[in-house]
């Protein structure tokens, strides 16, 4: 391929693997094969950066060129739709196979909604439904119950009892207290260093989605979540306790269990990749911060490539874990055996364990991504070679 390899996606029922690269394409092959069968080679006008199938036939991009566009396997020659809305490149796309809703992030900030459900050739109905500074990545949980946004100066925030329908501007929402309570300076004024900062909405005025007064009145909350309730974290982070940290990837348990981050110190000379499990419920007491997360796994990662982020996944039963690793990928489990993350909950954060290292690349790989259907795996590195593993019976 041209260019870099950002991101992978795989239409389980057609079995076609999507790969969006640097130079404003997207490649198609058939994954068993090893087969090319389309380039879109104008895909977009700028770095093509995430891949979306909505259903068997549908599928949206994302771009640096601020819009999003939807296509159809059966006309490729054209794009279904454009999508205009974001300021900024966009980063994350997300879908709510229930009520049809695309959901959308990028390094504006924005949190914007699609209703796929009223799309013309001139676009889709849309609306900003959430705003936040240093946006880097955005994801719904499989059942569409939560929301988790990560920011390049190290915070994580949690929709709760999640509805896509109703916008939320400041003041609208209630705050849940943190484990590790921050101030509102931190999140709507904090900057964050490092080259994977370039391009974050540093730029936007110091009016963000919190206030002081909605954090100390977070303090009195009691009971349980109301809808798009926000919570707001500073994850724990090995070796981080005392710096910054960026939260460059951010992918979710596919039984809903937990949440994957890629972390990076803010000198960029420390990386880790770490498994939250999620904790339902409020406090055991009022007066006691609510955390919805606790750090169960966690391991080291090579220092290699810096400046460019890694996407990492979870196998399609949620046993295994596919990050990148310098030159290769690191297959990775929550012990030795691959158990389920449910049978192996440590009391204190353990260790991943390392199930395999696999090294096909001449360059640093940047993502990689599990067959949903199939016993294989994909990387992609910054050369933009596609390498394709399967296990030999």
């Amino acid at each position: 391929t041209k260019g870099k390899c950002f991101c992978f996606a795989v239409l389980p029922c057609r079995s076609v693997l999507t790969v969006a690269c640097e130079q404003t394409e997207v490649l198609l092959f058939d994954p068993i094969s090893s087969k090319h069968i389309k380039t879109l080679s104008e895909a977009h006008e700028d770095c093509v950066n995430n891949i979306r199938f909505l259903d068997n036939r549908l599928f949206a991009t994302c771009s640096d060129d601020t819009t999003i566009a939807l296509w159809d396997l059966r006309k490729l020659n054209t794009k279904v739709c454009t999508l205009h809305g974001h300021t900024s490149w966009v980063k994350n796309i997300e879908y709510d196979t229930n009520t049809r809703l695309l959901v959308t992030s990028g390094f504006d900030g924005n949190v914007i909604i699609w209703d796929t459900n009223r799309c013309t050739e001139d676009g889709c109905p849309h609306k900003k439904f959430f705003h936040t500074r240093f946006l880097m990545r955005m994801r719904l949980t499989p059942d569409c119950s939560k929301m988790l946004i990560s920011t390049s100066s190290g915070y994580l925030l949690i929709l709760h009892d999640l509805d896509l329908n109703k916008s939320l501007e400041v003041g609208s929402y209630p705050i849940l207290r943190a484990r590790r309570t921050t101030s509102s300076s931190d999140i709507t004024s904090s900057s964050s260093s490092g080259p994977r900062a370039v391009g974050s909405p540093c730029h936007q005025n110091d009016s963000g989605p919190l206030s002081e007064k909605q954090m100390s009145r977070s303090s009195q909350r009691e009971g349980g979540s109301p809808r798009n309730s926000l919570e707001v974290l500073t994850p724990e982070v090995p070796g981080e306790r005392d710096r910054g940290n960026c939260i460059t990837s951010l992918q979710l348990h596919p039984k809903g269990w937990a949440t994957l981050l890629r972390c990076s110190s803010n000198t960029d000379d420390q990386e880790w990749t770490c498994v939250y499990e999620f904790q339902e419920g409020a406090p055991v007491r009022p007066v006691s911060p609510r955390c919805s997360l606790r750090l169960t796994h966690c391991i080291e990662e090579a220092n290699v490539g810096r400046g460019y982020i890694k996407e990492l996944c979870f196998s399609p039963d949620g046993r295994m874990i596919s990050s990148p690793h310098g030159f290769g990928i690191r297959l990775l489990g929550f012990d030795a055996h691959c158990s389920e993350l449910v049978d192996c909950l440590p009391k204190e954060a353990g260790p991943l364990k390392e199930i395999r290292s696999l090294y096909s690349h001449n360059d640093v790989v940047l993502t990689t991504k599990f067959s949903p259907t199939h016993c294989q795996i994909a990387s992609g590195c910054l050369s933009g070679r596609v390498s394709l593993y399967q296990p030999k019976f």
